[in-house]
């Protein structure tokens, strides 16, 4: 089979579906990877074969000029499912649902974005060209990256989505097809507002001789590389997919490999925010004040533009621009970090208590962070600490040290990583995706 993916211009977003696009190689499928110019080293760097689309999206910009202060948009909060069912974020969260009134207008808002920073009108273009000349049997796209979509209907290939995180497209479409249900219900009431997703995509899939369905928006499979009690919403097809951590090429300090003298704590805020300097993160100030005085060995995996001015070490803190999670991990015996789905996936790989701080950065937080913490909470293996704009030094000191003395914390981390082991891996569904692409493949749509 030819398989194409499609990722959005994220180092971290491309590193969720690099394990899977190497287990479709090494079973003899023929792989690329679509994306903007801005991923084109990193693509190259992972060993695979990448594809430009579109122009350089300077991403940085785009991120820092698209996240309104005033009313940052959010779907339906991730929720993470109990026996009794799904429970909704605690009150630390404080941003309300819907916080432009009703999920309709959250749409519109994230379009907005998507547009921008994800979908140019040239990578439609550009991924149609490359998808009719290359034929590609499968198309695999980023839950962000609709050109996937547009790109499979004209070529007849299959397509799936996959996610990084929580399902909170799916979660904000099913809450806006209740939206307009309820609207629809009522006969005093004047038209339902129009869909966002579909004013956007309809005239682009009608330029090609296609027309819009749901299917263009969530695939017709979705592959949810999450634990199984992250939140799923109802009439999505989902396709449970372990998530095997990439870090990425990188090398390795000698350091690292060293067993600590005294307990390891590592603090990340990840990938995703190093370059920006948006400001939505945790404070560096508190992260380090929090472990100052702690009898501890704590590795901060900061750049210099992520540390304030002026900014003190404390004598039991190494600051490294970077450290592979999967070496230093295991010698670790907590993990702080912003809810990234690469820290998260890598401490429940290595069995390691986590406390996450989500960052501020418009929506991000419910698209992974909030369901990871609360689910973590649930299942006494981590710590919902606070909000990045609520934390303060003393209040993750204290989670620290409890996660730190009390055994249960890593006991249930333990029991955690069994679950996880225990998913089916990137090369146990690639007859999967044989099958659905054979079942799929070339369907009138």
């Amino acid at each position: 089979m030819r398989i194409l993916f499609v990722a959005a211009p994220f180092r971290s977003h491309l590193y969720v579906q690099t394990p899977l696009a190497w287990a479709l190689r090494t079973a003899g499928h023929d792989v690329r990877i679509a994306a903007s110019p801005d991923l084109a080293d990193d693509i190259a760097h992972s060993g695979l074969t990448g594809v430009t689309i579109g122009p350089l999206v300077s991403l940085s910009a785009h991120m820092a000029a698209s996240a309104p202060d005033d009313a940052p948009a959010a779907p339906a909060p991730p929720e993470s499912a109990t026996a009794a069912g799904p429970v909704q974020p605690r009150a630390k969260s404080h941003q309300s649902q819907y916080p432009l009134g009703d999920p309709v207008a959250e749409m519109a808002s994230n379009v907005r974005g998507w547009r921008g920073m994800f979908n140019p009108d040239e990578a439609f273009h550009d991924l149609v060209r490359f998808a009719r000349l290359w034929r590609p049997d499968l198309i695999v796209s980023d839950t962000f990256t609709f050109t996937g979509s547009v790109a499979a209907r004209v070529t007849g290939a299959a397509h799936a989505r996959i996610l990084f995180g929580a399902d909170g497209l799916g979660q904000l479409r099913k809450a806006c097809h209740e939206f307009w249900a309820h609207w629809r219900d009522d006969p005093a009431a004047p038209p339902p507002p129009a869909d966002p997703l579909r004013e956007w995509l309809e005239p682009i899939l009608r330029g090609y001789g296609q027309e819009f369905d749901e299917d263009a928006v969530l695939g017709q499979w979705t592959l949810f590389p999450m634990p199984p009690w992250i939140h799923r919403p109802a009439g999505v097809s989902y396709i449970p997919l372990r998530h095997v951590p990439f870090n990425g090429p990188s090398t390795t300090p000698p350091w690292a490999y060293d067993p600590p003298t005294r307990r390891r704590v590592c603090i990340t805020l990840g990938l995703a925010h190093r370059e920006g300097g948006f400001g939505h993160s945790a404070s560096t100030r508190d992260l380090l004040d929090a472990v100052a005085d702690l009898d501890i060995e704590v590795v901060a995996t900061f750049t210099r533009d992520q540390l304030e001015p002026g900014q003190r070490i404390p004598d039991n803190v190494r600051v490294a621009d970077f450290v592979p999670l999967n070496v230093l991990l295991p010698t670790c015996s907590a993990l702080v970090h912003s809810g990234g789905a690469g820290a998260f996936a890598a401490a429940l790989e290595h069995g390691v208590p986590q406390l996450i701080v989500p960052t501020m950065y418009w929506s991000e937080k419910w698209w992974g962070p909030v369901a990871m913490a609360n689910g973590l909470e649930e299942r006494g293996a981590g710590v919902y600490v606070a909000d990045a704009d609520q934390l303060t030094a003393k209040e993750l000191r204290d989670h620290l040290v409890r996660v730190l003395d009390e055994a249960e914390f890593t006991e249930n981390a333990a029991r955690l990583r069994t679950e996880m082991i225990a998913m089916p891996s990137p090369n146990d569904i690639v007859p999967v995706l044989e099958k659905l692409t054979a079942e799929h493949w070339g369907t009138p749509r």
